[in-house]
């Protein structure tokens, strides 16, 4: 809804569109642990994302795109290459027992995911960046109203239910955290460079938020920690 107020640019908006059809992160399971909260809940949330995302992405495509504008065809083959792939590699992973070999150095292995994407569309997008960044602007705000304030709004509400705190961590980054290597590969696939940049500067908002968050439970910790002592 945001970007249909904000966005004037087609390709702009097409990359919103793309990216609100995408499934969840898969980034939402380690950033569940990193952020204390219900990994089961979050594993079952993203995995009925992924399978959901193989009908919702080309249905939202067709419906907000046109399938003048979207090649059917060329579409569902990007979305198997990327959403039904890597389950079936994941699978494998389990299958094969190589978890517990991957597991030191998961974190780096998202990492670098991360930064390949961000570098690869940024590089793509550098003239539109550096000799016209106020149009950047409207593609940042709607960024944080769709993760920071989103998030916050799902938190605040959840408190309001008493939704278990676990429990609430997951439910806001499955809410808030989108797939954003499938949107800005769908984007650079099958539209332009630029409509791969919301997903972009949304990877840059999503990684800022996720800091903030880190930061917010040591913080949260530690003052555990001190009453405990005071206590004792």
């Amino acid at each position: 809804m945001a970007s249909s107020l904000l966005i004037t640019d087609p390709e702009l908006y097409t990359g919103f569109i793309l990216l609100a059809a995408a499934p969840p992160a898969v980034a939402v399971i380690p950033f569940t642990d990193m952020l204390q909260g219900n990994r089961t809940y979050a594993l079952f949330g993203n995995m009925g994302g992924y399978f959901a995302g193989l009908l919702c992405m080309p249905l939202i495509a067709f419906v907000f795109l046109g399938v003048t504008i979207v090649q059917p065809v060329k579409l569902l083959t990007v979305i198997l290459e990327l959403i039904v792939l890597p389950v079936i590699a994941s699978r494998i992973i389990l299958w094969r027992k190589w978890e517990k070999r991957l597991f030191p150095i998961k974190g780096l292995i998202t990492n670098w995911s991360f930064f390949t994407v961000t570098y690869t569309i940024v590089g793509l997008n550098r003239e539109l960046i550096l000799n016209n960044p106020l149009e950047l602007i409207p593609v940042i705000s709607i960024a944080l109203l769709s993760i920071v304030v989103l998030g916050t709004c799902i938190e605040i509400i959840a408190g309001l239910f008493n939704v278990n705190q676990k429990i609430a961590v997951s439910i806001m980054l499955l809410g808030v955290l989108k797939n954003y290597g499938i949107a800005g590969g769908v984007a650079l696939t099958l539209f332009s460079t630029k409509a791969a940049l919301p997903a972009t500067i949304s990877v840059i908002v999503m990684v800022l938020y996720i800091i903030a968050l880190q930061l917010r439970v040591r913080r949260k910790g530690s003052h555990e920690i001190v009453s405990d002592k005071r206590d004792s």
